[in-house]
């Protein structure tokens, strides 16, 4: 079966994460949204359809770890195919269609659709084009499943997408090793033999599983409250409290009190700080004391600002979007529903504005453009204390990341 994963004109609406990945590889969970809609759908081909900014890296860097034989922006050939929203987020198999059919969400936007259109091709999806907007004209099919529309979303189903995902993990067997540590519903502890745990741990899953991949370190006396999840090479501080609904990704270093949050991977917070319902992306670093407001004074809804266009969550409980390669200094206080652009500088004394823009230094000047050249230096920088070394790709990205943001800024 051909599973066609498609972004849309949906993306930008995941900012600022959405700017240097394609939305299907956002992670919730356990695992990428894209990689949730190849364990359930079990195609035997697959095509992804990304803006082409993006389409070389997923040829060198996202085709070589998929099980699946995959096309970058191939158009639809002569064979039924299944077109899934890069966005949708699966917790369950999916059954195909009896015959050609489309799920269409709020807006007239595909959602899915099963059928046999040679030609299709991805610049018809991103552009809306009159053959992408033949599809709405199929019998119409009602679909379950969850269609997040901002980061929030995934935000507030990462405890569940966390639990779907450790399903699939209970069926091989994961002993315990020994140590001087404390466990609570073990049957929903997985620990990997390769992981560390310090003395003192408390392991919780007596509300959901707790998930230590390989290489993760946990800290003397940190509290790990299911559902959650520490990525490889990760290392939690000694007195850390994970609360649930946390994603912690690959090589990060957390400490203080995190939760409901997901964290992408080489991401610190290697402080004290409080961190709640938010998203964090990669090679992001918290400065000592960096906390954020998840619950406005008066437990109303809470709205979130991405540019000029203001968003009602109709979430009470909601963090920050934080994008990658940002940083804090030490003691920064981001209010609840705040949003921080890609490669942004946050250091001044004052409360932070709830909207910054991506390549944005502010200090208590206020908000300056941050220099593509001292951007570039200080990834480099960062870069080295992990053993990357900045090459051709990286600079690629860079500028990509540029375009990107002119492009929502238009």
């Amino acid at each position: 079966m051909h599973l066609v994963v498609f972004e849309g004109s949906h993306w930008k609406s995941f900012a600022p994460l959405s700017i240097s990945r394609p939305v299907f590889m956002l992670q919730s969970g356990l695992s990428t949204l894209l990689e949730k809609q190849i364990r359930h759908i079990k195609p035997t081909r697959l095509t992804l359809w990304v803006r082409p900014a993006l389409a070389e890296h997923c040829r060198r860097h996202l085709v070589p770890t998929l099980s699946v034989p995959t096309a970058i922006n191939a158009p639809l050939d002569e064979e039924m195919a299944l077109l899934s929203s890069g966005r949708a987020l699966h917790f369950s198999d999916y059954d195909l269609p009896g015959g050609p059919s489309v799920v269409v969400d709020e807006g007239e936007l595909v959602r899915k659709a099963w059928a046999k259109m040679p030609g299709l091709s991805a610049e018809d999806c991103l552009n809306r084009s009159p053959a992408w907007l033949k599809l709405l004209n199929l019998p119409r099919d009602a679909q379950p499943g969850r269609l997040p529309q901002y980061l929030s979303d995934l935000v507030h189903w990462n405890e569940e997408a966390i639990v779907a995902d450790a399903i699939h993990l209970q069926d091989t067997p994961h002993p315990l090793p020994a140590g001087p540590y404390h466990v609570i519903g073990d049957q929903n502890v997985i620990v990997d033999p390769q992981a560390t745990l310090g003395p003192g741990v408390v392991l919780d899953g007596s509300k959901g599983p707790v998930v230590i991949e390989a290489h993760a370190f946990i800290g003397a006396h940190s509290v790990l409250c299911g559902p959650c999840c520490v990525g490889p090479h990760s290392i939690i501080a000694p007195l850390s409290y994970i609360r649930e609904g946390t994603s912690v990704g690959p090589m990060c270093k957390i400490a203080g009190e995190v939760s409901n949050s997901i964290i992408l991977g080489y991401t610190n917070k290697a402080h004290y700080g409080y961190l709640g319902h938010s998203y964090v992306g990669e090679w992001v670093n918290l400065g000592a004391g960096t906390t954020t407001s998840n619950l406005k004074n008066t437990y109303g809804p809470i709205k979130m600002h991405i540019g000029k266009k203001e968003i009602v969550t109709d979430r009470r409980f909601l963090g920050s979007m934080i994008g990658d390669h940002v940083k804090t200094a030490i003691g920064t206080r981001l209010m609840s529903g705040t949003y921080v652009g890609y490669c942004s500088m946050l250091a001044a004394s004052a409360l932070p504005p709830r909207f910054i823009p991506s390549f944005t230094f502010w200090t208590d000047r206020g908000m300056e453009p941050y220099r593509l050249d001292k951007a570039r230096e200080v990834m480099k920088h960062v870069f080295a204390r992990r053993g990357k070394i900045w090459d051709e790709e990286d600079e690629t990205a860079l500028q990509n990341a540029v375009e990107t943001v002119r492009e929502m800024q238009q």
